[in-house]
């Protein structure tokens, strides 16, 4: 297959993905979303496996489970059996009994200690990466102050630290997320960086200084400067797909020259309360 010819047929595929997250609520037939890709319904079951790893039916119920466990943990509020109905599951016996055949833990156990090692497991797909339109523009950012957890060790256990910085958002009140901006450092590639040695800040725009805590939390800045800023759209685990034409493509065309700090995200939304589809991420990479 020419480069252009699979390049169109991933951008086929590629659709297929972004209807099921932007239609996870609803009914999702093989003979639908084999007519989204334009493929004959009596082949699409092979193609989208070979594409993705896994079967449809399993990648949406995954898709599904994913938002729940999302709820789950960092919604601790919410009810049980509401989450399950908002997965598709007629009753939480059914949405527990899918949970704990995926997850080997029942969505009460989860919630009460998440096991995000063997979760990501469940999510190792083998979707080449896609292409995406990408808009760079030349902004000055303010520098701005914030309270951080800093989460040190393996990606997956990011969402360890994401909790504890929520929990301390609730508890103190320093950081509203309804109205301070929440933050993201990256110090490190998750693809290149030893587990135990990956770098990642969690953080939130304060006004003042943080007081001792028991998460953790402490004072840092992101200063103020120059940076190329992409905004993405949709889940925070295809990010990759927005950030490495910034280095790949446009730095090199741009004649720019790098900061001596890490790239960074503004979370404009958030999960839970936001879909994955519907997230929206400007990504700023710091220049002199």
């Amino acid at each position: 297959m020419s480069e252009t010819r699979a390049t169109a047929y991933a951008a086929r595929l590629g659709r297929v993905l972004d209807y099921i997250e932007a239609h996870l609520d609803e009914s999702l037939s093989v003979e639908q979303l084999s007519q989204v890709a334009n493929f004959s319904k009596f082949h699409f079951h092979r193609q989208f496996a070979e594409f993705v790893g896994t079967s449809v039916g399993r990648y949406v119920l995954l898709l599904r489970l994913r938002r729940a466990s999302y709820q789950l943990a960092l919604n601790r509020r919410r009810k049980v059996i509401d989450i399950a109905l908002d997965a598709g599951f007629e009753n939480p016996e059914s949405f527990s009994r899918a949970f704990r055949n995926t997850f080997g833990k029942s969505p009460s156990a989860f919630r009460r200690a998440p096991d995000w090692v063997s979760w990501h497991e469940r999510y190792r797909f083998r979707i080449p990466e896609r292409k995406r339109n990408m808009q760079v523009e030349i902004v000055n950012f303010t520098t701005t102050l914030l309270a951080v957890r800093e989460h040190r060790g393996p990606p997956e256990r990011v969402n360890e630290s994401v909790g504890e910085f929520i929990a301390w958002r609730q508890q103190s009140g320093l950081s509203p997320k309804q109205s301070s901006r929440s933050f993201g450092i990256a110090y490190d590639n998750p693809d290149t960086t030893e587990p135990d040695q990956f770098r990642f800040d969690i953080a939130g725009e304060v006004l003042g200084e943080v007081p001792p805590n028991a998460q953790g939390v402490l004072n840092k800045c992101i200063p103020g400067g120059r940076c190329a800023r992409v905004r993405h759209f949709g889940s925070h685990t295809q990010i990759g797909e927005s950030i490495y034409p910034l280095y790949r493509e446009w730095l090199p065309e741009s004649g720019e020259e790098l900061r001596d700090f890490p790239l960074y995200f503004h979370y404009l939304n958030l999960l839970p309360e936001t879909a994955e589809a519907d997230l929206v991420t400007d990504i700023y990479l710091p220049l002199k």
